[in-house]
């Protein structure tokens, strides 16, 4: 054997390797082992050429035969059980989720055509991180979903694979991994500062074919993935080779390199120290480090000083959390036991080269090596998080983590069996908590300045980058797994850190009101914000919840719950909040109510249990339902415009909240939790909160002016609005309160087509509900007809469009539905819209409609506390008040709040107790607790009349006045008398007394300290004005006001007439389809009807009512011809009415507005003259101002002027005295002279006269304006100059781009939006001249030139007085101005001496002489004939 052959010679390799397997193959092979070791020792050391290494490694494996033969000969011996082909991103792959137990199966293109997928759920998609495929492994796929190749369990028919092929290998691949390792740790120099990626790329460039070898070694098949396995796991060979302590020197260095990085990475190697030892930090580790922490209650992370108390001003107080010693070992320690555990730690160190990725992917088939490697990656879990957060390419980074994990994760036995053999739910938990620690500030959220708790900062890269993607895509990943979700249900000191972590997004991205000046910054962090509470909060519990649907699973609720509530309770202790949330800020990340809400939503529809049990106290259920409580109002603020100080992104936030990918994990756990509370709370306490939120209290008071210390007056009514509509939603949504999931998905879809036509894909974009499921296929169907495309020829291809079937606007529009899904007010709009078209078409209700009352789905018995809204008197003193304000025409209410409130009373009939007897006795004066209404049923509530209202009014109100005049002694003495008195209604002393009372009942126990009562907040501001009682007589129920009601909005006296006086049968079967549809009149009559309905004294009282407005008619028979004419005949008569009121209506606005806005002096002349035939009077002209819309002469102080437009123009001056017509010249001689051309004429006759006569007698004779003269058109409106100046100034401040020059007095007419550059004055008087305008009549010429002569001798009246400036006179000279700069100045001077008045004179008499003649001949050569054809330009003279 003895001498090695010299290196180099490809043939000498061969035979080498030949020769080593034949000594290998001996049964005594120690002497071939130790040959080959030591060629291996000198071809494989670091300081060889690399592909010289290659060249050896492939001879040796190969065994002296042809490498390809050898490739060839291994594949042969592959049981290809799993497909297991890795592709990286933008690669098309399929998933199948009819086959698929996992959502993250994936199949190749190969193996899902081998497959039968006919009639399945697929999808073709592109690939975002990469992946694997799926085909044969049955824990993540149904084996029915197999392709031809993977479905035969093929490894039985499979030969055993010989032991001399693959021998060689065993001995070569550990040498070349370790190889491979050691030039991984040479290349990689830890500086100070992170190592440049140029650097990283420059290694594994040099290393690509070395991994390149190894990756196609994996794609040989079973046979050497066994192999590598066993080399890549096997811990003494690790061991040997790796550990450093043999004499070689390259061997130490580079064990040393390693240590150094590990160290460099924040990680202690075990043997340094004890296992757990909490080692000094290093550079890296600051953030990591744990140092002097305080911790209370359940791990709850609060801030502290530094121990040097050096905090800057400048730095964020960071937060450090609470670790125990078990969960630094997570953190920092890692030992490698081979080169599995090595290979990954340097994978993550060069932040995963997609070739390593890829080699460690191909090597899963192999069922051994996937428990390893995924042991291994979890291990290293924490390291990975650190090098993501320290990445600069994290987006790429990330990836390629999912890329691996998604494979390992998917697979719920391997992931139970790491759960339990590797901690996995505690490494995931931890590192997730740590990543979020580094990046937390101190929360602003209540008590600015001794709040305790600590929020993400959604401004860090962190969050602003997604950074926490990959971590948390892992977590819902195995979450979705049975038996792990349930270790983690089980495990309570993982779900008090969870919850801990889930407090970070509590309260995050504080938006604070700004009050006085715009925000300089527009903040976009809120996406951030919006994203990590859906995928690091959210998703998670979506994960968790599909575990909880049956009985058995009731433990885990109560855990969570339990937890949670704990969670809420620090929280509401650290921000010091007691019972008021801080004015003017909100947040709209709420996650620990939403687990809390979700969570009991589960416990009572799907496992039975009794609501009671999981709530908590009264005061703490108060404390719950205030944030949730305080976004709702937000919403209506931010919507009525309050927050727009705040920029576009808060009108972001409040879409992104409603939108629909957030929808169930936002606002609607926020209803229901508030549903919640308001179903266990005392509703009186609950309503006047709700009013009390939206700042709405003071407006709720039966006088006609009020006094609003927290609201301005232009947002009153759209924040009543809110409030209202709010209530109506909270009492009418059913999501989570019995409404089954395919009732919900019909909701869902039915709101989503309402408002829209929609393609198939998005119906119903609500995430959770994916299209393709069956129920999904059959709820369409139900609900929707398809429209198939229309092509058009040459167009692009449209998308078929699903729309409501007719049945669904007739029984399905669901008003509040679509309002709750609105991302855009107009998408309410639109679905009114269309449901009007629908009643239009068929016929049902031709005017505008209101929105239709829809029956609502039975509540589940645990909610049914929620109805007593509806009947608490607090409730009916608001509808009762705003009844009585909407039929007085009280400013702020618009016909959205009578629709709401008829709503709430409506929904308050149909949610009422049992039948009440109607033996009720009206109850006497010592029963009157609350002088308001007697009990606090609506329907026996309805009928109680309310006789005197005490009210608190400025003084300045018409109340106080009548009130003073009508109190004489007989008066007052009646009315101390009259017990049914109502007391001055304060909400919020109603709300006080009662929070004061739950209180003090919660705090009964000696040990509690009963709160103070927050009073001095609601102390009436010094600045208020001074309020005075005054005592209104209302002598009104809610039944009368109902129909006064409708008879205010038929607009005819007695309209109202008890239906069932005809018909009997009404009473009967209530449920009439004509009064399904339609508008306030028909809901009026509707609530009449029930209200009659519900009670035998209510129909008795609003007969009464009626026959007190109305004597009673005996009804006629009237035939079905003479009704048809009479229905026709009294629309009609209807549509005449409405428009006379319009109309009416609009002058008599009109008119005030003129009054109280323009405070203009009515002209004194009013007096009407007696106009005598002698001398015919003239009215004087009446001008109509375009922007403010007043009427009236243009006098000498406020003049009126004509919209016009000056351009200078020469086309009369080319005209020739020449019939024949001019050639192009196309030669050099031949050229035009314009000799002949008017202009030319004109200037010879002008020179020539200036030649013989003085100039300005020359100035006098002739015209000009010939060439360059100025041309005036207008479009006929005319405007006050002031109003004109004001709305110059408002163009010049408008940042918009225009098309033209406000610099240069350019404008548009207001009006009619035509260019504009200048403002004609109008002359006072009257536009008539009568002595001019007269056809003159058969005179002889000589009498007419005697005429001007005798006109010319006489003065001119200037009609201007020229003593005294006026605004008349400015704006004549101003209009001239403009008309002398239109045109150049050459074509104004033709007087000798420049710049003298003649030359002025000359060029406006020239310009209106040519104005004048070009009107004339519009005219039809006649100024008499009345006016210009319409055809013409508009005069500019007749003003």
């Amino acid at each position: 054997v003895g001498r090695l052959p010299a290196p180099g010679l490809s043939l000498d390799k061969a035979a080498t390797a030949a020769h080593l397997k034949a000594a290998l193959s001996r049964p005594d092979n120690r002497a071939g082992a130790e040959e080959l070791q030591a060629l291996l020792e000198r071809v494989l050391s670091a300081e060889r050429p690399l592909t010289e290494a290659l060249e050896w490694c492939k001879c040796l494996l190969a065994g002296g035969g042809g490498y390809d033969e050898f490739c060839a000969a291994v594949r042969a011996y592959d049981p290809a059980a799993l497909c297991g082909l890795v592709w990286t991103a933008n690669f098309v792959a399929y998933r199948c989720r009819t086959c698929g137990i996992s959502p993250c199966m994936s199949l190749c293109a190969e193996c899902f055509h081998q497959g039968d997928h006919t009639g399945h759920d697929f999808n073709m998609f592109r690939s975002q991180a990469g992946g694997a495929c799926d085909c044969g492994d049955s824990n993540v796929m149904r084996e029915s979903g197999f392709c031809k190749r993977h479905q035969i369990k093929s490894s039985s028919n499979i030969p055993c694979v010989p032991k001399d092929l693959l021998m060689m290998s065993e001995f070569v691949l550990p040498r070349f991994i370790f190889c491979l390792i050691q030039y991984l740790r040479e290349g990689y120099n830890e500086p100070a500062d992170v190592p440049s990626e140029k650097d990283l790329n420059k290694v594994l460039q040099l290393l690509e074919p070395q991994i390149s070898f190894l990756e196609d070694l994996t794609k040989m098949g079973g046979a050497m993935r066994s192999v590598l396995t066993q080399v890549l796991t096997n811990q003494q060979n690790y061991k040997d080779l790796t550990s450093g302590l043999g004499e070689n020197a390259c061997a130490k260095k580079s064990h040393e390199k390693y240590l150094i990085a590990l160290k460099s990475s924040g990680l202690t190697y075990p043997e340094d120290k004890l296992v757990y030892g909490v080692q000094e930090p290093s550079a890296g580790t600051s953030t990591l480090a744990v140092q002097g922490l305080t911790v209370y209650d359940a791990n709850f992370v609060f801030l502290q000083e530094d121990q040097d108390g050096s905090q800057g001003l400048g730095k964020r107080k960071r937060v450090k959390l609470s670790g125990s010693t078990k969960d630094q070992s997570i953190m920092d320690v890692l030992k490698h036991k081979s080169f599995l555990e090595e290979l990954l730690f340097w994978t993550i160190k060069y932040e995963f080269p997609q070739k390593m990725v890829t080699f460690l992917l191909n090597m899963l088939p192999d069922q051994e090596y996937k428990v390893a490697f995924t042991k291994t990656f979890v291990q290293h879990y924490a390291f990975i998080m650190k090098t993501l957060k320290k990445s600069h390419e994290s987006d790429t980074m990330s990836n390629r983590i999912v890329h691996i994990s998604v494979q390992l994760f998917s697979n719920e036995e391997l992931a139970r069996q790491v759960t339990e053999e590797c901690q996995l739910l505690d490494i995931m938990v931890t590192v997730l908590l740590y990543m979020m620690e580094s990046c937390l500030i101190k929360s602003e959220l209540q008590d600015e300045e001794n709040s305790l708790h600590v929020v993400v900062n959604c401004g860090e890269a962190l969050l602003k980058n997604n950074t926490y993607w990959p971590l948390v895509s892992d977590f819902i990943n195995i979450l979705s797994h049975q038996s792990v979700a349930k270790r983690f249900l089980e495990d309570h000191g993982l779900l008090v850190t969870w919850m801990n972590f889930v407090s970070f997004f509590q309260g995050m991205n504080l938006n604070k009101r700004e009050l006085n000046e715009h925000v300089e910054f527009e903040s976009q962090t809120y996406y951030a914000a919006f994203a990590a509470e859906l995928e690091a909060c959210a998703q998670p519990m979506w994960g968790l919840l599909s575990h909880c649907k049956v009985r058995e699973t009731q433990e885990y609720t109560r855990n969570v719950v339990r937890y949670c509530l704990e969670a809420l309770q620090d929280w509401f202790d650290a921000i010091n909040f007691v019972d008021e949330p801080a004015p003017n800020q909100v947040t709209f990340h709420l996650p620990l109510h939403r687990y809390y809400a979700m969570f009991l939503s589960k416990a009572v529809k799907c496992q039975e249990l009794d609501l009671d049990s999981v709530l908590p106290d009264q005061e703490m259920l108060m404390k719950l339902m205030i944030h949730p409580l305080q976004i709702q109002a937000s919403l209506a603020e931010i919507h009525s415009n309050m927050w727009v100080r705040n920029g576009l992104q808060i009108k972001g936030q409040a879409m992104t909240y409603v939108q629909s990918h957030f929808c169930n994990s936002m606002i609607d756990p926020d209803i229901y939790l508030l549903q919640v509370c308001a179903s266990r709370l005392d509703p009186d306490y609950f309503i006047s909160s709700v009013f009390e939120r939206f700042k709405v209290v003071d407006l709720l008071t039966m006088a006609s002016q009020h006094q609003n210390t927290v609201l301005d007056a232009e947002h009153e009514r759209s924040m009543l609005e809110g409030a209202l509509t709010f209530l109506v939603i909270l009492l009418s949504l059913r999501l989570h309160l019995g409404m089954s999931d395919d009732e919900i998905l019909r909701a869902e879809m039915v709101a989503q087509l309402c408002m829209n036509d929609r393609t198939h894909k998005n119906p119903n974009p609500k995430s959770g509900i994916i299209p393709g499921s069956y129920s999904f296929e059959s709820v369409l169907s139900a609900v929707a007809d398809f429209k198939a495309p229309v092509f058009e020829p040459g167009g692009s291809m449209q998308q078929g469009m699903y729309t409501p079937k007719a049945e669904v606007w007739d029984q399905e529009f669901d008003p509040v539905m679509v309002i709750l899904r609105t991302v855009y007010r107009r998408d309410v709009q639109s679905a009114m819209d269309r449901y009007t078209a629908f009643l239009k078409q068929s016929g049902k209700f031709p005017g505008n409609p209101w929105p239709p009352y829809k029956k609502r789905t039975p509540l589940h018995p645990s909610y049914k506390g929620l109805m007593r809204l509806l009947h608490c008197k607090t409730l009916h003193i608001v509808l009762f008040t705003l009844l009585y304000k909407i039929l007085m025409d009280h400013q702020n209410l618009s016909e959205h709040v009578l629709c709401m409130v008829l709503y709430l009373i409506e929904l308050g009939l149909e949610n009422s107790a049992e039948e009440e007897s109607d033996e009720e006795v009206m109850c006497g004066p010592e029963r009157c607790h609350d002088s308001w209404f007697p009990g606090s049923n609506l329907v026996s509530n309805m009928r109680h009349f309310i006789n005197y209202v005490r009210v608190r009014v400025p003084e300045t109100a018409p109340e106080v006045k009548r009130d003073s005049l009508a109190s004489t002694s007989s008066d007052s003495l009646k009315f101390t008398k009259n017990s049914g008195t109502a007391q001055v209604f304060s909400l919020v002393a109603e709300r006080r007394k009662k929070f004061q009372e739950i209180i003090n009942r919660s705090s009964s126990e000696a040990n509690q300290v009963v709160r103070p009562k927050t009073s001095s907040k609601w102390s009436a501001p010094g600045s208020a004005p001074q309020l005075t009682t005054a005592i209104l007589e209302i002598k009104e129920s809610i039944l009368s006001l109902l129909i006064k009601l409708h008879h205010k909005l038929s607009g005819k006296q007695n309209s109202y007439y008890p239906p069932w006086l005809d018909d009997i049968e009404i009473l009967i079967q209530p449920e009439i389809p004509k009064y399904n549809h339609g508008d306030g009149i028909t809901a009026v009559e509707r609530i009449l009807l029930k209200a009659a309905l519900q009670s035998r004294m209510n129909k008795r009282i609003i007969e009464e009512i009626c026959r007190k407005v109305t004597p009673p008619v005996p009804p006629k028979k009237i035939t079905a011809a003479e009704k048809k004419t009479l229905d026709k005949e009294e629309r009609r008569q209807k549509a005449r009415e409405r428009q006379q009121k319009l109309l009416a209506e609009f002058a008599s606005r009109q008119k005030s507005f003129m009054e109280t806005a323009m405070d203009v002096d009515s002209p004194e002349n009013d007096i009407p003259m007696e106009i005598t035939t002698a001398e015919p009077q003239v009215s004087e002209a009446v001008y109509d101002c375009v922007i403010c819309g007043q009427s009236g002469p243009s006098s000498e102080d406020r003049p009126t002027g004509l919209v016009v437009l000056l351009q200078a123009s020469s086309v009369l001056g080319q005209c020739r005295d020449n019939i024949e017509p001019k050639k192009l010249p196309i030669t050099e001689e031949e050229q035009i002279y314009p000799w002949d051309t008017c202009a030319a004429v004109h200037d010879v006759r002008l020179s020539l006269l200036q030649r013989y006569f003085k100039d300005s007698s020359c100035l006098l004779a002739v015209s000009i304006g010939w060439e360059g003269g100025v041309y005036v058109q207008t479009c006929g409106h005319t405007l006050h100059i002031d109003c004109h100046k004001s709305y110059m100034e408002s163009l010049r401040n408008d940042q918009v781009l225009q098309g033209f020059s406000v610099d240069k007095g350019e404008f548009t007419c207001p009006l009619c939006r035509q260019f504009a550059n200048s403002v004609l004055p109008c002359y006072p008087g009257s536009n008539v001249e009568s002595n001019l305008w007269q056809r003159p009549s058969n005179k002889s010429i000589q009498d007419l030139i005697k005429e001007v002569e005798e006109l010319q001798g006489r003065p001119g009246a200037f009609p201007v007085s020229i003593s005294s400036e006026t605004n008349l006179s400015k704006e004549m000279e101003s209009v001239m101005k403009d008309i002398k700069n239109t045109t150049q100045k050459k074509y104004r001077d033709y007087s000798k001496t420049p710049g003298s008045p003649d030359n002025d004179f000359l060029f406006m008499y020239s310009v209106a002489r040519t104005n004048l003649e070009l009107e004339l001949i519009h005219r039809g050569g006649n100024l008499c004939s009345g006016g210009a054809s319409t055809a013409g330009k508009r005069s500019c003279l007749s003003k």
